[in-house]
C-alpha cells in the first residue's frame, strides 16, 4: 500500500513536529517490531509480550503529555502478512487552549494492514481543553482478510475542574478502507457553543462521545446476546455495516466510556482475531 505522507514530509515551521513509524513483521510465531523511526517528542517503549510472542503490546509515549498550537503529531503502524500487534497510550492526550492566531494542532494516525494481520489500536480519551483548536484524523487500510479493533474517545472540557467548552473546535475524522474501497468514513465538528453541544437532537449536554470499531461480523442471535449484555449501559449503541461492528458512545464520564469499550473489547476479542483477553498492564497503574 502506498502512503500519502512520510515522516521527512513534517512541515518544519511547526511548534512539535512529531513522528513515529512503526512497522511489525512476522517471523514463524513471533511477531517482532521489525523497525522503528522517530522524530520529535513520539515514542514507543519496548514490546512487553504478556500473551506469548505472537502478539506484543506496545505503549506510545507523548512526553509533553498534551499538543498547544502548532503542534504536530503523526502515528504510522504498518502491519506486515500475518503479524500482530496491540498499542495503546499511558494516558489521557490532551489538546491544550489555543493561540489566537488560528493555528491548529494535529494529531493524525494512519494505519496499514497487509494479509492476514492482526492490530488493536487501544488509546485512552483524548481531553480537548476549552479554547483549543484541535484536528484528528485516523485512517485505516485493511488488506482483505485483515482484522482490526480500535476506538476514538473524546471529552470536550473538562467538567471536574469547573470548566465547559463554550468556545474552541474540534476537527474530527475517522476513516476504514478495506482492499482500497472506504467501508466506514466519520466527520464530526464540534464547536464550542455550537446549539448541536446542547439540543437534544445534538449532544444532549452530553460531553463525551467515542467510536469503537472492529472487523468482526455477528449474526442475529450473537447481536441480540451482546445488545442483552450491555442493558446497563444506555449511553452505548451498536450496529453493523460493510463489516464492521461499530459502537457508539455518548456520555457525560469518561471513565464509565473507557471501561464500557474495554468491555466491549473484552467480550469480543475471541472473536475478532482469536485470541483471549488480555489487558495492557499499563492500564491497571
Amino acid at each position: 500500500m502506498t502512503h500519502a505522507w512520510h515522516l521527512e514530509q513534517l512541515d518544519s515551521a511547526l511548534n512539535w513536529q512529531a513522528g513515529l513509524r512503526l512497522g511489525f513483521a512476522r517471523s514463524g510465531a513471533r511477531t517482532q517490531l521489525a523497525h522503528t523511526s522517530h522524530r520529535g517528542p513520539l515514542r514507543v517503549q519496548r514490546p512487553f509480550t504478556p500473551e506469548g510472542v505472537g502478539c506484543p503490546h506496545l505503549y506510545i509515549l507523548h512526553p509533553p503529555g498534551g499538543m498547544v498550537s502548532g503542534d504536530n503529531l503523526r502515528l504510522q503502524a504498518d502491519m506486515q502478512q500475518d503479524a500482530c500487534a496491540v498499542l495503546t497510550t499511558p494516558s489521557s492526550g490532551k489538546f491544550y487552549r489555543a493561540r489566537d492566531n488560528g493555528t491548529l494542532q494535529v494529531q493524525h494516525n494512519r494505519f496499514s494492514l497487509a494479509q492476514g494481520s492482526s492490530l488493536e489500536y487501544l488509546p485512552q480519551d483524548t481531553i480537548a481543553f476549552e479554547g483549543c483548536n484541535a484536528r484528528m484524523i485516523t485512517r485505516i487500510d485493511l488488506a482483505a482478510d485483515a482484522r482490526c479493533v480500535a476506538w476514538d474517545l473524546l471529552c470536550l472540557g473538562r467538567p471536574a475542574a469547573g470548566e465547559g467548552f463554550s468556545y474552541g473546535q474540534v476537527d474530527q475524522r475517522l476513516d476504514v478502507w478495506r482492499d482500497g474501497r472506504p467501508i466506514y468514513i466519520e466527520r464530526n465538528q464540534f464547536v464550542g457553543g455550537d446549539p448541536l453541544l446542547e439540543a437534544r437532537w445534538g449532544l444532549g449536554g452530553c460531553g463525551v462521545s467515542g467510536t469503537w470499531l472492529a472487523t468482526v461480523q455477528l449474526d442475529r442471535q450473537q447481536m441480540d446476546d451482546l445488545r442483552e449484555s450491555l442493558t446497563d449501559c444506555p449511553e452505548l449503541a451498536l450496529t453493523q455495516r460493510n463489516g464492521l461492528l461499530i459502537g457508539r458512545y455518548l456520555g457525560v464520564h469518561a471513565e464509565h466510556a473507557r471501561n464500557t469499550f474495554i468491555r466491549l473489547w473484552r467480550q469480543l476479542r475471541p472473536l475478532i482475531n482469536g485470541r483471549e483477553p488480555c489487558a495492557p498492564r499499563i492500564w491497571n497503574t
